[in-house]
């Protein structure tokens, strides 16, 4: 059904398609959303006002053409659409799932100020790509020209490095990506649950990039296999891409005991179970909710997806402690609500004091929190609550408080490699080069942990900027005096 009118808001609500029942995907790890059906993708699209500063865009990363594809998909011209969101992403399915559109496209957009509900542009987008897949419209990358006498390094198989090996393959380079997990993707095939994204959506992405010619060296660990020195040697540029890893410890007494356990370690047996590995910690019951008790300390995205995760798994109950109120929490609000449809129950404004457990985790001495002045972020400093304290059950405690980079001169062989006093490399910002002439770096190892969205717009960046970098390289070879035999 081909709608050619737009700006229906007024007679038009919104409408997210819809989510299966809070104790029906409490069983599995499938996405709690159903798709669009084409005409009610096409019905919401026509609600988009096209106004004439789309704020949808301006504060989208990536800049997304949003009210043009959106015009296309209520036309009925999806493959159009497909092509014009592929345009300016690489995994516009993916950042359709797991984006916080509240805070992004749709939290800005027009008709949503105007009280009439944003148009629901991250179920569109997802609907647009997985259709083209269907379709056979998503096809290998075609390079423009062939490069391959020059080759590029990517350190890191997470969303920027996956995003400019697409785009640097585009250019007809050699491309070798090299990543320590046996499975391409990252934090998306490991640190993400299949109810937010399921891993067939990130595999098919990896087998197009591979039937593109791009190679992957899994589990290759830099300065293990090869140091930094050695693959500057083995590729005329190299990006180093590779996340921030290191959780972020709880200081309080007891938080060595048994069942204190980091989020990233939780999360990637989840998912390594559900792909059907060996997972000895899961199944020792180490890293594995079912029958337990379990406190979840953090307020981020991650700490929902560990919540979320236990419930699946079949805990008795599950807690979320954070030190701050809702409002002021850093996570997705819709992300709070499907956590809250599943059985979490959240304590606000509440900090772990200790852990108790001889040998293992029994319980959680905490205490109750107050906001008092802005800090230096301009966020309300929470402070502890004099006598406020109380105790919490806990068979299994999970620290969900972020992620600091690793030591990556260290790591790497290459301590020349400069770093700022936050751990994370240090850019010339023009060119995105390390302090090593011809080493680049982009996503969290530079700005810290954020958005899949946000490495995939820093992995388009680092790309053309890589890209100019090797053409100058190229030429410069080429004007080089040729030696002649005597």
């Amino acid at each position: 059904m081909a709608n050619n009118s737009m700006q229906t808001f007024v007679g038009v609500g919104q409408a997210y398609p819809e989510k299966r029942a809070p104790e029906i995907r409490a069983e599995d790890f499938a996405e709690i959303t159903r798709a669009y059906l084409a005409e009610k993708a096409e019905e919401q699209a026509s609600r988009c006002s096209q106004c004439g500063v789309p704020y949808c865009s301006t504060h989208c990363p990536l800049h997304n053409h949003i009210p043009d594809w959106l015009r296309l998909t209520a036309e009925g011209r999806l493959r159009e659409a497909y092509e014009l969101s592929a345009s300016t992403s690489t995994m516009p399915e993916i950042c359709g799932r797991i984006c916080p559109q509240d805070r992004l496209c749709e939290g800005n957009c027009v008709i949503e100020f105007s009280g009439h509900g944003a148009v629901t542009i991250g179920s569109i987008e997802k609907f647009i790509t997985d259709t083209a897949w269907k379709e056979g419209w998503v096809e290998p990358v075609n390079p423009t020209r062939d490069r391959s006498d020059q080759s590029v390094g990517i350190i890191g198989a997470g969303p920027a490095g996956l995003t400019a090996a697409e785009y640097l393959r585009g250019h007809g380079y050699d491309v070798h990506v090299y990543d320590r997990h046996d499975r391409a993707g990252g934090l998306l095939v490991y640190g993400i649950p299949g109810f937010k994204l399921e891993k067939e959506v990130v595999t098919r992405r990896i087998e197009r990039l591979q039937a593109s010619g791009i190679h992957f060296h899994l589990g290759f660990e830099v300065g293990r296999d090869a140091t930094l020195a050695q693959l500057r040697e083995r590729h005329d540029a190299l990006l180093v891409a590779t996340g921030v890893y290191k959780a972020r410890a709880i200081k309080a007494p007891g938080v060595g005991v048994a069942g204190v356990v980091k989020a990233l370690d939780y999360l990637i047996a989840s998912n390594r179970k559900s792909f059907g590995d060996a997972v000895p910690a899961w199944d020792d019951g180490s890293l594995n909710a079912e029958g337990k008790h379990v406190v979840v300390v953090g307020g981020g995205d991650t700490a929902m997806d560990c919540v979320r995760t236990a419930v699946r798994q079949g805990a008795k109950s599950v807690k979320c402690l954070y030190r701050r109120d809702r409002a002021n929490m850093p996570g997705s609000q819709r992300e709070v609500a499907n956590a809250e449809e599943e059985g979490v129950e959240f304590v606000w404004l509440s900090a772990p004091k200790a852990f108790d457990g001889a040998d293992t985790i029994t319980g959680v001495h905490a205490s109750k929190m107050r906001l008092g002045a802005p800090d230096a972020s301009g966020r309300r400093a929470p402070e502890a609550d004099p006598g406020s304290d109380f105790h919490l059950e806990a068979d299994l405690v999970i620290q969900a408080l972020g992620f600091d980079p690793e030591d990556l001169p260290q790591m790497f062989g290459a301590p020349e490699l400069s770093v700022t006093r936050w751990g994370t490399l240090r850019i010339d910002h023009k060119t995105m080069q390390t302090s090593l002439p011809g080493v680049f770096a982009a996503g969290d190892i530079v700005r810290g942990a954020s958005l899949v969205v946000w490495g995939v717009r820093d992995g388009r960046d680092v790309s053309e900027r890589m890209h100019a970098w090797l053409k100058d390289k190229a030429k410069a070879a080429k004007a080089q005096p040729q030696m002649v035999a005597a």
